[in-house]
């Protein structure tokens, strides 16, 4: 069985206490475990059923505190670390009404900023989607940054274009002197989409982005249509003549995770469904630990 509490890796440095809010599957939590940091604690604020079991699932000592707007920074110790992904559903372009910071669910956003400034981390990292100027500009000012955009093609078989504010790293002003995250971009591991699989073949060379549904099976039918008419969605041919009258089918829950450097089994007590939920609305791995492997560096820079 999977178990990062098995895993014996050297520690490269002790980032304390962490405070992820909206934390889902505990993306976050595997970045930080791939490259051997050593957490004191890990305070997880979700409310999902699913992530919350997941998570403890692979991380056992994770502690859950709940619904982010109960959450009071006076309550937790000194937060070292705080990120988080605040809801993307009213930015995002798969949506048809999009209400921006003003929307139900995107304006959680706040709730963000309410425990950046009553935690005061040394480190933040907070990631979203591409979204219009207005949503783009409103965040960036109250973080006073603007944000690095990275792609998760670049170290995975998936597309997740995303947008991150952050601290962490190497950072410049411009000529007005504004400020701006300088992380690079990382190295592109060249992986493709049939790297991936654990059997048959695609026509695409990377899985377009994986939503909330991704986990969800259907009929031969309904996915030939989705695949001709809207481009959200990837199948996987049976036969390598790329034959329709053969059969297809979406990824495998081993494939999902794989998608988004998820170890393999992380999901394991989850049905693909439930798998594909989280999956879909998590961060790919090997981009946030890109952007956590400069906390290291800015660290020695500072000393």
């Amino acid at each position: 069985m999977f178990r990062f509490t098995q895993l014996k890796k050297e520690l490269k440095m002790k980032i304390g206490n962490v405070l992820s809010i909206f934390d889902g599957m505990s993306c976050g939590q595997i970045a930080l475990n791939n490259l051997g940091f050593n957490i004191e604690n890990y305070f997880a604020s979700e409310i999902k059923k699913h992530a919350i079991q997941c998570t403890l699932d692979n991380f056992p000592n994770t502690k859950q505190i709940g619904d982010v707007t109960k959450v009071k920074g006076a309550d937790l110790p000194k937060i070292d670390l705080l990120i988080g992904g605040s809801p993307c559903q009213d930015f995002s372009r798969a949506n048809s009404v999009r209400d921006g910071l003003k929307g139900m669910k995107s304006m959680l956003f706040y709730e963000y900023i309410r425990l950046l400034e009553e935690t005061k981390p040394t480190y933040y990292l907070l990631e979203n989607v591409i979204m219009d100027d207005l949503g783009y500009n409103t965040i960036t000012e109250i973080l006073g940054t603007e944000p690095v955009r990275l792609c998760g093609s670049r170290v995975s078989g998936a597309l997740r274009d995303r947008l991150f504010w952050t601290n962490i790293g190497p950072e410049y002003r411009d000529l007005f002197g504004n400020k701006k995250c300088a992380i690079p971009q990382p190295i592109d591991k060249k992986i493709m989409l049939n790297d991936v699989l654990e059997y048959g073949y695609s026509d695409k060379k990377k899985h377009t982005c994986l939503n909330t549904s991704c986990g969800r099976d259907a009929n031969q039918r309904y996915m030939l249509h989705r695949y001709a008419t809207t481009g959200m969605t990837t199948i996987i041919y049976t036969d390598e003549t790329m034959d329709v009258s053969k059969g297809v089918r979406y990824c495998t829950q081993t494939e999902l995770e794989r998608l988004h450097n998820i170890p393999e089994g992380y999901t394991r007590n989850l049905n693909k469904a439930q798998a594909g939920n989280l999956i879909g609305d998590g961060w790919t791995v090997g981009i946030v630990e890109h952007i956590f492997s400069f906390i290291n560096e800015y660290k020695k820079k500072k000393n």
